[in-house]
């Protein structure tokens, strides 16, 4: 059964560290691939800064041409909103019951687990893979036998740091892929 890493995210935009935790996970791990699912609207996340969801789709399909074990995901475009984990999960289960899912997260969201949608299902069915986020607690998960912590590189890049740099008109030139650049610049996006 081929295991299949879920990496959530808005990726708004997509940048080189959502990527080196994307790679880390599908080559430094047990999982076979990993899919970038690219969220409509986190219920959690306010939606006036979010960028068309198509835009973020493309963008991460640029960032992955040429890859391996990596996918983008758009999934959830075709679900109810707001779409919250559980229910993806389950409709991809249901969609492709030859592959095993396991969410990926950072230890950042892994201190609100209990706030998610049938959070117990999820660690039951599913699993979790945390990459290390500097400054959260997880010592309550540590030795959960659903939860793997995994020593993926820090990446301290974010997608709020990449949209204002690109309103100050600010280099972007290694956070992000040379193609979303181009993407961005060509479509005057976050100006």
């Amino acid at each position: 059964m081929n295991k299949v890493g879920l990496f959530f995210g808005s990726f708004n935009p997509i940048h080189t560290g959502h990527l080196i935790i994307a790679n880390y996970m599908a080559n430094y791990t047990d999982l076979d691939e990993v899919w970038l699912v690219v969220s409509p609207h986190n219920p959690l996340k306010k939606k006036d800064s979010l960028l068309n969801r198509y835009d973020r789709f493309e963008m991460v399909n640029l960032a992955l041409e040429n890859v391996t074990k990596i996918r983008a995901s758009d999934i959830e475009f075709r679900l109810a909103q707001p779409s919250y984990t559980i229910d993806t999960l389950i409709h991809l289960e249901e969609k492709y019951p030859d592959k095993k899912f396991i969410l990926i997260m950072g230890s950042d969201n892994l201190t609100t687990l209990k706030k998610w949608k049938n959070y117990d299902v999820i660690l039951r069915d599913f699993g979790i893979y945390v990459y290390p986020r500097p400054g959260y607690d997880v010592s309550e998960w540590q030795e959960h036998p659903a939860i793997t912590f995994t020593d993926t590189p820090l990446m301290e890049i974010s997608s709020t740091f990449i949209r204002n740099a690109v309103k100050a008109h600010q280099s972007i030139t290694y956070f992000v892929p040379d193609k979303v650049m181009d993407f961005i610049d060509k479509k005057g996006l976050y100006l």
